[in-house]
């Protein structure tokens, strides 16, 4: 089969590799669809290197089931599934209390096991037996793969507790500054979205932002605190995975309100913050990587509902052989989200 296969810092390579083979409680996938998301982006630029190479990236998989293990009997050939790319344990600490991310033994799709960026892709046991294959009917792979970052994206607000009401602050428009948009604007919060591309903020407001925002324009700060009552956003959430914008979001939230990191950063980085800001204030500062097994079923629930919206952030979509190609326009910023389509 081909797959793209990274060796090393900004080295990715279309090769021929053996079809993987599917254990007796696993299944194969033929790939449909794969996400490409920041994460791998900042893998391949090694900012966020994997644990070991030659690798598989891709953990955003949506495609056909074409072969099963022979103890496997609720899926069948010919199903079209997404897969949640977390081979949690089920059985940890953190997996005992829903937070299938923080999992001791955790590996998955793109870490551990190769990824979603190749004509096939083995699904390990652990993530059927976690319910994570979910059957897609006649929804759209491209559409699909958008169920995991939707996944994160919920996870933030259930971090947040956005209610009702929230002023919520995105800073960041990318793909998954978009999906945190839509998911506040679900729950009822008014959205403030900050950007410095006019098109992504223009994306924004289809995807429901109530107030734009562009840096380059006035100073973001006096924006929201006019917008706020001079208080400051509910909840801030920075989908951007750079320290500056993590300090310069810092002054957006109001005191009692929520901060999330959202956006990961490069390894080694790291943040100040005055502790008397945190005390006087009362400010929650949270982060939110990966997402539950039931927040990644909520997310397929909400994409079969709305597809039509949550589909509008992809801005390109390429096959294997161009994925370096996709990379770079991750990498450029350039549009919103890319798929790698089989």
């Amino acid at each position: 089969m081909k797959a793209a296969v990274v060796h090393g810092l900004n080295d990715i390579r279309i090769e021929e590799l053996p079809c993987p083979h599917p254990g007796p409680d696993e299944i194969l996938v033929q790939v449909g669809a794969a996400g490409v998301c920041s994460t791998d982006v900042k893998q391949l630029a090694g900012l966020s290197p994997p644990r070991h190479v030659p690798a598989v990236l891709g953990h955003e998989l949506a495609g056909t089931i074409v072969t099963t293990g022979h103890d496997v009997d609720t899926w069948q050939v010919g199903q079209r599934v997404v897969v949640y790319p977390i081979a949690a344990c089920g059985q940890c600490y953190f997996c005992q209390r829903s937070k299938h991310s923080l999992c001791e033994k955790e590996f998955g799709l793109g870490h551990g096991v190769n990824g979603a960026f190749a004509e096939y892709c083995r699904v390990p046991a652990e993530i059927l037996a976690l319910g994570g294959v979910v059957d897609i009917g006649s929804l759209p792979f491209e559409t699909a793969v958008l169920i995991e970052p939707l996944s994160c994206v919920i996870s933030a607000r259930r971090q947040c507790r956005t209610q009702p009401g929230d002023t919520v602050v995105i800073v960041g428009c990318g793909p998954m500054g978009q999906l945190n948009i839509y998911a506040s604007k679900r729950v009822g919060a008014r959205v403030i979205a900050v950007d410095f591309k006019a098109d992504r903020l223009a994306r924004s407001v289809h995807m429901g932002a109530d107030i734009c925002l562009n840096p380059n324009d006035g100073d973001v700060q006096e924006a929201i605190l006019a917008h706020t009552g001079q208080r400051g956003g509910d909840v801030v959430i920075v989908a951007v995975g750079f320290v500056p914008a993590v300090v310069a979001s810092l002054p957006y939230v109001r005191k009692g309100g929520v901060i999330n990191v959202f956006g990961g950063t490069p390894q080694g980085d790291m943040l100040e913050i005055d502790p008397r800001w945190l005390h006087y204030g009362e400010i929650y500062l949270t982060g939110t990587f990966g997402s539950t097994i039931g927040d990644f079923h909520l997310a397929h629930a909400w994409v079969q509902e709305d597809a039509d919206t949550i589909s509008r952030i992809v801005s390109h979509t390429c096959s294997l052989p161009d994925i370096v190609e996709a990379v770079h326009w991750v990498q450029e910023g350039r549009g919103t989200k890319t798929v790698v389509t089989m």
